[in-house]
């Protein structure tokens, strides 16, 4: 579709337009994964203060995810109907309040009741900014849209561990998490400004006839061949990335032998390896979508993100800190890559009408990996002393559900309506 052909109802939507408000849907992202992280990066000093053993961390750790995993396909469902326009707005005030909140936890049961609050508060988050990707960019900017999505989770988690222990080491670590939510006020004029022109609420708001476009209920959508082959490579990959989102500060103190206040210097490194793959990958699938008529899934990138994922089986392999987090990096670039190719794929395969709800069953997938794994990476690390059979496990799960993506086939893509 070219620029000219891409008009609104009353007047030009252009590309320069479409990436701003794509761009500040990334945005949300980024906020996102600042007040979800700061948890993780903050993890050595706070379990140490609040007396929580790794066990019961892993518990903490599942505690969003499993707030998220209930959440996800209903907030998806709910941004189908309502739109992200508004719904991200709303959820971004109420997860902030959370995120604040965690300022005042005196131990782990309140900390554990805040973690299910920021996980349902924060579940509109991915479902929301999809749509806006999806609706705001033409079909053929959708997979590199899709790829600078995945960045927003990435870059937050990239500029929490530097953050948070700056402000931990000079206020304490509960100044730290209410440094970081009120960051993420910063986001709401952008919105407010992209989101409520003119021209964007005619691309996020659904039009009259838009309502009419099929959707399926989440009971079909799960029956659903793009979203099953979508949510078996998220709970293959999701693990991998989690454990170096969520494990990896306790990584580098117990195996590498760094400190608390060190360990920002290394954290943001992994979350841009994940950019560089979810924006690479994605770039490629725009590169090669014209060689692959019919809307082909794309086997050959697949892959080559699927086997760079499996590089965190490595990581006892590594002699120092900056070995590790190359191990890890890699690991997370063939995430970032898996991530942008199953969301594109799954979107363009969905009913028009169900793509936030596709989004939301993701988001569950992926937390409900997280929920199951985190435990269990707690009571091994626990039990053994170390991460080297747990990064090992790791590796080799991502390869059963992205094999099966590789093998199932792939139903029909959606015929795309004319702008």
């Amino acid at each position: 579709m070219t620029e000219t052909a891409f008009l609104t109802v009353e007047g030009r939507w252009t590309r320069k337009r479409a990436w701003a408000l794509s761009l500040v849907a990334t945005f949300t992202m980024v906020i996102s994964y600042m007040d979800r992280q700061t948890l993780a990066v903050l993890a050595p000093v706070l379990t140490e203060s609040l007396g929580i053993r790794d066990q019961a961390y892993g518990w903490l750790a599942s505690a969003f995810s499993f707030a998220y995993l209930v959440g996800a396909p209903l907030a998806g469902r709910w941004i189908d109907r309502v739109g992200a326009r508004r719904g991200l707005l709303l959820a971004v005030l109420a997860w902030t309040l959370v995120a604040a909140a965690h300022t005042i936890a005196p131990g782990f049961a309140a900390l554990f009741a805040l973690r299910i609050l920021l996980g349902f508060a924060e579940a509109p988050s991915f479902p929301g900014a999809s749509q806006a990707v999806h609706r705001a960019l033409p079909p053929e900017d959708r997979p590199r849209g899709l790829g600078v999505l995945f960045t927003g989770s990435s870059l937050g988690a990239m500029i929490t561990p530097p953050l948070a222990v700056f402000l931990a080491t000079r206020f304490g670590w509960r100044m730290a998490f209410l440094g970081t939510a009120l960051a993420g006020l910063c986001w709401v004029p952008l919105w407010l400004k992209v989101a409520w022109s003119p021209e964007g609420r005619r691309v996020l708001d659904r039009p009259a006839e838009e309502t009419k476009r099929p959707s399926l209920s989440l009971a079909a959508l799960l029956g659903h061949r793009a979203v099953q082959r979508g949510c078996l490579v998220v709970l293959s990959a999701a693990p991998a990335i989690g454990f170096i989102l969520l494990w990896g500060s306790k990584l580098l103190v117990r195996q590498q032998g760094l400190s608390q206040a060190e360990v920002g210097a290394y954290l943001w490194l992994p979350p841009l390896f994940f950019d560089l793959g979810s924006v690479g990958f994605g770039d490629l699938a725009a590169r090669r979508e014209k060689a692959r008529p019919g809307g082909r899934p794309d086997r050959f990138l697949f892959a080559w993100a699927m086997l760079l994922c499996t590089a965190i089986a490595l990581e006892p392999l590594a002699r120092s800190p900056w070995e590790a987090v190359l191990f890890l990096g890699v690991a997370m670039v063939g995430g970032g890559g898996l991530f942008s190719l199953l969301t594109h794929d799954a979107l363009r395969r969905v009913p028009e009408g169900s793509v936030s709800a596709t989004g939301g069953l993701f988001a569950a997938s992926q937390s409900l990996a997280y929920v199951v794994a985190n435990p269990l990476i707690g009571f091994g690390s626990q039990r053994l002393g170390s991460f080297t059979l747990v990064c090992v496990a790791l590796g080799l799960w991502v390869l059963p559900g992205c094999l099966a993506w590789l093998y199932l086939r792939a139903p029909p893509a959606r015929e795309e309506a004319p702008r």
